[in-house]
């Protein structure tokens, strides 16, 4: 276990620890429970979880989501995520493993832990562990190496219970097979689409659709809007006030000086043969070489570039005639850049080998390396600074307005005393009003306030804000007669999928009784046709990608011949029918067999971990108190 962290570097348990390390541990923020006090969130099997250990867990969560959904984020969605479940589910989880670890008598000595921790990048300088680093990272996260030891030996305790239930399992030859033949099988159908808008034979009465209105008010409730009343701060406002003397522009010059470097860059164009990543056969390596040869052969012969790329290369970027753009050496994989950094305007390299494939490299242009004369940098320092100047004159303009708005009962007020332009909105909607930088942001601030409150400096990243909620226009269910069109075209759009799922159901029970495909399908808009074969992940040939109906394709065969039912895809209803069925090449499973090995194992290991874990929650006793779910 000396390298236990270095060995599981990918596993859940140390994306849990080194998330801990990297965010805030105790995230005092949003959500926060420390106004509870000291008390018992739960036990399990005689051992307590306290609300100290619960907030830890609940903040640090919430952290994590902060960072994933950013402002999104707020308390509907926290319950959505139902995040107080989540944490106490991982606090009992972790009592029920280290319980376990308990009971198989298993022990972290002092070498191992040392070794743990000292592999952990975090605290690591050059590649070597750093002791102030490593009491400096703790210390920024509110930690102490002796609190950090203890939790590290119960991720190792943790750790070792996964393993012992998980490292010995295997994957057998067959299921690799059969997870590569599953993956990779084709197969190929006859469908017949029924489209719901080529039926145009609907036929409305007003009492219908007045009835459909009556039935659905609810859909057509107008979205609750606000009128606003602001001040605005704009680094544009202020531009003009920006004086820049001379020696600043300098100073700035040769403070920064790599920011007026500008690295070698190529424009180029490639063709790419592809060779699956981690591909072991040598044979189907040099079969791609030997094609790239080919290929160059015809480039340096003076066929078309793009033409040829467009034709041969298995990049997405063929079909623009390979071209890349322009980029850096470091934008591009090392033998790529290397290879494509060595060459002059006009040259075609040899075929080069990378993770993806063989490329064929044609350079277009290249811009050496630069730096900026002084003069020449000039003009981009003074719009830097004064863009500067300007944003920091407008937040403190921002702030003096709002020290004044805290005494002031309306906006309008503040903006009479100051001098200062308000402008109020036309009423909008929770994306914002129109005319601001960042709308979404003061639309949502907006909906937070209460009518007539000030907001505080709202900052849109351009620009600051102080805003007044003017006016609150409620949801309204709408007079039938404004939204009449509407409410027909809604109700034509059901009959229309009504009639095309009825159409299709007749047309299934006619092929299922004998009928021709051709037969059944004659009505007028109908389509029918027979795709090539395809893979289950494939796009479908001539109908695009449509997971329901590809799921249903592959439960299809010579016995059973037609769906159970007719498949709901983006242009309408299909009926599809087995045409036929191949197993995919067992000479391409050496190339796949590494992945589709890992990706068994893994499954695997979760789900006897999670069996484990099934089996000590109900072998245990749990008791959670109330408000904590």
């Amino acid at each position: 276990m000396l390298n236990l962290m270095r060995k599981n570097a990918g596993t859940w348990l140390i994306k849990i620890l080194l998330g801990a390390i990297v965010l805030v541990f105790v995230f005092w923020g949003v959500g926060s429970f420390r106004d509870r006090g000291a008390g018992l969130v739960a036990s399990v099997n005689g051992d307590p979880i306290m609300v100290e250990e619960y907030n830890e867990t609940y903040n640090r969560l919430v952290e994590q989501m902060k960072q994933r959904y950013g402002n999104r984020l707020n308390d509907e969605m926290l319950k959505m995520l139902q995040v107080k479940k989540q944490t106490v589910d991982q606090l009992i989880e972790k009592r029920l493993l280290l319980t376990e670890a308990k009971r198989l008598n298993f022990q972290i000595s002092d070498e191992e832990l040392s070794s743990a921790i000292k592999a952990i990048p975090a605290f690591m300088d050059n590649g070597n562990f750093d002791n102030r680093r490593y009491r400096a990272v703790l210390a920024q996260n509110r930690l102490t190496p002796e609190s950090f030891e203890v939790k590290q030996r119960e991720f190792i305790l943790m750790d070792k219970v996964r393993s012992l239930v998980s490292d010995s399992i295997k994957v057998s030859d067959a299921e690799i097979e059969d997870s590569y033949q599953w993956k990779n099988s084709q197969i190929k159908i006859d469908y017949v689409l029924f489209d719901p808008s080529l039926i145009n034979d609907i036929r409305l009465s007003e009492e219908e659709i007045k009835a459909y209105f009556d039935a659905h008010k609810d859909t057509y409730k107008t979205e609750p809007k606000r009128k606003a009343a602001y001040l605005q701060f704009t680094p544009e406002m202020y531009h003009s006030k920006v004086s820049l003397a001379d020696s600043e522009i300098k100073e700035y010059f040769e403070a920064n000086p790599g920011e007026f470097d500008t690295p070698k860059t190529i424009e180029a164009s490639h063709i790419l043969i592809k060779v699956d990543q981690g591909a072991a056969n040598a044979d189907l390596i040099e079969k791609a070489r030997e094609k790239a040869l080919q290929v160059l052969k015809m480039a340096k012969g003076g066929k078309d570039f793009a033409e040829l790329a467009k034709q041969y290369s298995d990049d997405p970027g063929g079909k623009n005639g390979g071209h890349l753009g322009t980029f850096k050496r470091s934008d591009m994989v090392e033998a790529f850049g290397e290879k494509a950094f060595s060459m002059n305007p006009g040259e075609i390299s040899d075929p080069v080998r990378t993770q993806f494939g063989w490329h064929i490299i044609k350079v277009e242009k290249v811009n050496e390396a630069a730096t900026l004369t002084f003069e020449q940098a000039r003009p981009k320092i003074i719009k830097k600074l004064t863009d500067e100047k300007a944003k920091n004159m407008a937040n403190e303009d921002a702030f003096a307005t709002y020290n004044v708005a805290l005494n002031a009962e309306t906006l309008s007020k503040v903006a009479d005393t100051l001098k200062q332009k308000l402008i109020t909105t036309e009423p909008f909607g929770r994306n914002g009003p129109t005319g601001v930088k960042n709308p979404a942001k003061l639309g949502a601030i907006a909906f937070e306030l209460s009518p007539n409150a000030i907001s505080d400096i709202i900052d849109s990243g351009d620009a600051y804000y102080i805003l007044q909620v003017v006016e609150d226009i409620p949801e309204t269910i709408p007079e039938f007669t404004r939204v009449a069109d509407r409410v027909r075209a809604d109700v034509t759009k059901e009959k229309q999928d009504e009639q095309a799922l009825k159409d299709a159901r007749q047309c299934l029970s006619d092929l299922k009784s004998g009928k021709l495909l051709k037969e059944s399908a004659g009505k007028k808009g109908v389509k029918t046709g027979s795709t090539d074969f395809f893979k289950r992940s494939d796009r479908i040939p001539d109908i695009g990608y449509e997971r329901e109906m590809s799921s249903a394709a592959f439960g299809l065969s010579s016995e059973k011949k037609y769906a159970d039912e007719p498949i709901k895809g983006q242009k309408g209803y299909y009926v599809i029918a087995f045409k036929g069925k191949k197993a995919a090449d067992s000479a391409g499973l050496a190339d796949e067999k590494g992945q589709i090995t890992e990706t068994l194992t893994n499954q695997k290991q979760r789900r006897i971990f999670e069996d484990l874990l099934t089996s000590l929650r109900n072998s245990g006793k749990i008791v959670i108190e109330n408000g904590y779910l």
